[in-house]
């Protein structure tokens, strides 16, 4: 089919005869992108990038790409990569003012929005700054430089208790991950139960595991075996159990989430979603959330109060938005990938979700080859699909039967892996922001490297 453009057209036959001249590719990428054409735009930038992987037009021009397809997580995973380096162009900030806007967050918006100007005034958009409210009437806009009218009040909450725990559960309980348990019995589980040994070596115990991946894993529940491993307390930390919008509170909240641990120690502290805690303090709009992070790295440093006995682990699905202050060595010194589980390690799943279930004769091991990609979440999914099926037919015979492996493969094949959209943006910042090898296991597991 021939290209109905004939300015298209002419550049694609220029690069017949010169493949490798990235100023001629990226104007034909510039020029799809004019016409909305973003998936070729898309390929044309990932060609040029093959080129010249460094170049930070056309990495501009690829997140603008993405920006123009809707897919603002992949254009993210450039923008934040190349804002937060030396020397930033004025038109990475002016992309990342307009997707933090779509996204909300106007306050940073404006940030970015002034950082592009700065560097560049010829990036200057009107239409942005109106949405922005920048120079806007103090007294009649709802936007005032990223300051949206609101009210609310209220008085400080008492300090947060949240109950320690005792799980039962233990490592023969979580299916695979065989390598990532071996991790945590060296850095937490052996240093209690051989304490000799450890302190002939001058090894204290404690310290912290950031385990990160695509949600739906088995973060949560690793840590929780953890604990049940060495029959130590465990805590459980959420955001709202720490973030409150009184002024100071927030700090003492998390000091005495960690004197509570202190008190009950051995103890494990698990904070998931870790980065809302912890983000990047180059991130932060207002000096509150820096003090946060400071009073966080405080705490697990025991500048103040011994940390001996108590074990931190946290997990993150976007390590790449916490500040790299907390990956030091006394903090979260190991960083473990923890990926969708492998065939044999679905089969280990699938084992320990069916347990308690009718099931007649169950194949595992071919319906974890079907479910191939699958978290454990999606094989809880893929587990429920299969009982419902067979309760509607129940309850339409009257006659329970056993779940099948033909029960199994029919609902596996309904079920879309969940971690794919995750992967898209990991990919992203494993090739353009993997500064010391950080996101390498992302890089081997997608067989990049």
């Amino acid at each position: 089919m021939s290209e109905p453009n004939e300015g298209i057209a002419a550049l694609r036959k220029s690069l017949e005869f010169s493949p490798d001249n990235i100023p001629l590719r990226q104007h034909l990428a510039e020029s799809l992108l004019k016409l909305s054409r973003t998936d070729e735009a898309e390929a044309e930038y990932r060609a040029a990038l093959a080129l010249s992987p460094g170049n930070r037009d056309l990495q501009v021009g690829l997140a603008g790409t993405y920006f123009a397809a809707g897919k603002d997580s992949h254009a993210l995973a450039i923008v934040e990569s190349l804002v937060h380096s030396s020397n930033p162009p004025g038109s990475a900030h002016l992309l990342h003012s307009r997707l933090l806007y779509r996204a909300g967050d106007i306050g940073f918006a404006v940030t970015e929005y002034k950082s592009a100007i700065e560097l560049d005034d010829t990036l200057r958009d009107k239409d942005l700054e109106d949405r922005l409210g920048i120079d806007a009437d103090e007294v009649n806009s709802d936007v005032v430089d990223g300051r949206v009218r609101a009210g609310w009040g209220g008085e400080a909450e008492s300090s947060p208790q949240i109950a320690v725990e005792k799980p039962t559960i233990k490592f023969d309980s979580v299916g695979g991950m065989e390598e990532l348990k071996e991790e945590i019995r060296m850095k937490i589980i052996h240093p209690i139960q051989h304490a000799d040994m450890f302190k002939a070596y001058g090894k204290s115990i404690g310290g912290g595991i950031l385990m990160y991946g695509p949600p739906g894993c088995g973060k949560t529940h690793l840590a929780r075996a953890t604990a049940g491993e060495i029959n130590a307390g465990f805590i459980s930390v959420g955001i709202s159990d720490v973030l409150d919008m009184w002024i100071g509170n927030s700090e003492r909240n998390l000091h005495e989430l960690f004197q509570q641990a202190r008190n009950n120690s051995p103890c494990v502290m698990f904070f998931d979603e870790v980065d809302a805690l912890g983000a990047s303090r180059t991130d932060m709009k207002t000096s509150a959330g820096r003090h946060l992070i400071n009073q966080f790295l405080s705490e697990m440093d025991g500048v103040t109060h011994s940390n001996d006995g108590v074990l931190i682990l946290a997990a993150t699905n976007a390590p790449w938005h916490l500040d790299s202050a907390f990956r030091r060595p006394g903090r979260f010194d190991r960083i473990l990938f923890v990926p969708p589980p492998d065939a044999e390690a679905r089969a280990s799943i699938l084992r320990i979700l069916l347990t308690g279930k009718p099931v007649d004769s169950i194949d595992h091991k071919y319906v974890a080859k079907i479910a191939n990609e699958l978290s454990g979440a999606d094989l809880t999914a893929l587990i429920d699909m299969a009982v419902e099926a067979k309760l509607t037919e129940a309850l339409k015979t009257g006659v329970p039967k056993p779940i099948t492996t033909k029960d199994l493969a029919a609902a596996a094949k309904r079920v879309t892996p969940s971690t794919k959209e995750w992967f898209a943006t990991a990919r992203n910042y494993a090739l353009y922001s993997n500064q010391g090898g950080t996101y390498d296991d992302i890089l081997k597991y997608l067989k990049l490297k």
